[in-house]
């Protein structure tokens, strides 16, 4: 692992954030079942959480094809080599990210998953905490006003500033 680095450790990543709440809902759902809906917006809800799930797949898929257009990796125990501003980039500070929470929720949706809405604001905050915030501290000091001007202009999850 390098030093030069967001993280440092195996289980700071994307993977581990993100897939831990969604086994341990399916544990829970199994143990303790949660009911979300048996009504008529059954149906509804699945198209949503389909549409989700899509669209939360386009956002990882778009978001790696970037990184590769520009050989950098998604390894966060890797070195970044530049700041990448284009493609989803443009829209999303986060972009794998917020992929992977539409997911989960289409996942909550599809599988008809309460446990995983339980578990999404813990997710949230472990997906700050563990990945985002490291990430921002690490190309702040090796990019400094380059990634400055980017966050002026991106929001961390979705949309650009005015400016």
């Amino acid at each position: 692992m390098s030093t030069d680095a967001a993280h440092n450790s195996w289980w700071q990543i994307g993977e581990v954030v993100f897939g831990t709440p969604l086994l341990a809902a399916v544990v829970l759902q199994i143990i303790a079942p949660l009911s979300l809906t048996n009504s008529v917006f059954t149906f509804i809800l699945f198209v949503i959480g389909a549409i989700l799930c899509g669209t939360g797949i386009a956002f990882i898929v778009a978001t790696r094809r970037v990184f590769a257009k520009y050989s950098q990796l998604t390894d966060p125990k890797l070195p970044t080599g530049l700041i990448v501003t284009t493609g989803v980039f443009s829209i999303s500070r986060n972009p794998m990210y917020l992929g992977a929470i539409c997911l989960l929720l289409g996942i909550a949706l599809v599988f008809k998953l309460a446990w995983l809405f339980v578990l999404l604001v813990p997710t949230l905050i472990a997906c700050h905490f563990i990945l985002i915030d490291p990430e921002e501290r690490y190309l702040a000091a090796k990019f400094g006003k380059e990634y400055q001007n980017y966050t002026a202009s991106v929001y961390r999850w979705i949309g650009r500033k005015q400016l």
